[in-house]
């Protein structure tokens, strides 16, 4: 199958064209079906020759091509509609009566705020041509309206205040909002890309719409990506200042799987400058080694690392409620655990060379023993609450 993707370089262009050549390189299996051969890819710097032979080749064509933030706006009409009849009346030209998607948006409802869109008018009438287009070839069309859409590679400072506030609290510049009870609902572009290639096999989701309410319905003539999220301006920086604050908090904030918030801080951190990827840990050093904690969850306790210099023995404490797993990764110790008031030692000799998880048991004293004369010792240790000096739950008692 050869695709056709127009805006190929724009924000959707590029992460769906990566989607695509993953699929055609054999990278992503998880569409075994989807055979890709040609993936062909226009934009400003493409020819009207290239665009005449792709169209005369391609067996689906994705139209992403757009005017967002023109300098007039009659250019509004000429980039939303002018190129889209351009590329129909190409494909026309051969015949070729592929399935055609276009990219339009919610303001092509010229409901409410966006009642005097100019905007919303282009995308409108590009609707419009396509819908008739498809009356007139038989050809299939999928009219999807966008929402706000977010996510890598988003150009802050355009048309995107996800990506805006992204940039800006990354690069430590200032933000202004205005309304933060203002919401918006947000399409993640890898939901985006999902439902796109849905529609490549045949399973695209179809609606009507009623103002901008999705509704839903198999022979509907628009199409929608099922998962958005509706959040408000001022959740959206909250969550993105905790964030930011991680390297100095350690704090990993809840990010169930699917959620905004895991979407977000996957877009927040493509938004790093270099000085910012790296981050400094405080190391506790003594002449034992060393204990550092890697990082703080809300509910779920923390991640250490510790080091221990060869025959050095640490631990020898035991906890009432407190649960550990030690994880040793490089060296070769040995951990005892003790049950409290009794002589029962249970021994675990631990290697980086079979690496496994041991528990550390509450009512149970516990050391570690680096069992090497040359090497250090180095553990991964979890533990089930991040440590509080006013309640340690933790007391000496030699195994």
């Amino acid at each position: 199958m050869n695709i056709l993707v127009t805006g190929a370089k724009g924000f959707v262009g590029r992460n769906f064209c990566a989607a695509l050549k993953n699929i055609s390189e054999g990278k992503d299996r998880t569409r075994p079906g989807l055979k890709i051969d040609e993936i062909y890819e226009y934009d400003l710097d493409s020819t009207s020759e290239e665009l005449d032979a792709w169209c005369k080749e391609c067996h689906f064509v994705f139209n992403l091509a757009g005017v967002n933030r023109p300098q007039n706006q009659e250019e509004f009409m000429q980039g939303n509609f002018g190129f889209a009849s351009t590329l129909l009346d190409t494909l026309k030209k051969y015949g070729n009566r592929c399935p055609v998607m276009l990219s339009s948006s919610q303001q092509a409802s010229l409901t409410g705020r966006f009642g005097n869109s100019e905007y919303g008018r282009s995308k409108k009438a590009g609707e419009d041509l396509f819908l008739d287009y498809s009356k007139e070839t038989g050809a299939k069309v999928f009219i999807y309206r966008f929402p706000n859409l977010f996510g890598k590679w988003c150009r802050p400072n355009y048309n995107s205040a996800v990506a805006t506030f992204c940039n800006n609290i990354a690069n430590d510049l200032p933000i202004t909002v205005n309304d933060p009870s203002v919401e918006l609902e947000l399409l993640y572009i890898d939901d985006l890309v999902t439902e796109m290639l849905d529609a490549l096999e045949g399973k695209e989701h179809h609606c009507e719409f009623d103002g901008l309410d999705v509704l839903p319905k198999e022979d509907g003539k628009y199409c929608y990506a099922p998962v958005t999220h509706k959040i408000t301006l001022g959740e959206i920086v909250d969550l993105l200042h905790k964030f930011a604050e991680q390297p100095q908090t350690l704090m990993i904030p809840e990010i169930p799987a699917n959620s905004f918030a895991k979407k977000l801080y996957s877009t927040y951190l493509s938004y790093l400058p270099k000085e910012k990827v790296a981050f400094p840990l405080k190391m506790n050093v003594d002449d034992r080694g060393s204990f550092t904690e890697l990082v703080h969850t809300l509910n779920c306790g923390q991640v250490s690392i510790n080091i221990s210099k060869p025959g050095i023995t640490k631990g020898q404490h035991w906890h009432n409620t407190k649960w550990e797993f030690f994880i040793v990764v490089s060296g070769h110790g040995l951990i005892q655990e003790r049950k409290l008031g009794t002589d029962e030692i249970i021994e675990f000799e631990v290697s980086g060379d079979d690496i496994q998880c041991i528990h550390m048991l509450p009512g149970y004293t516990h050391n570690i023993i680096n069992l090497s004369d040359s090497e250090n010792l180095v553990t991964v240790m979890y533990c089930n609450e991040i440590f509080n000096p006013e309640k340690p739950d933790t007391f000496f008692e030699p195994v």
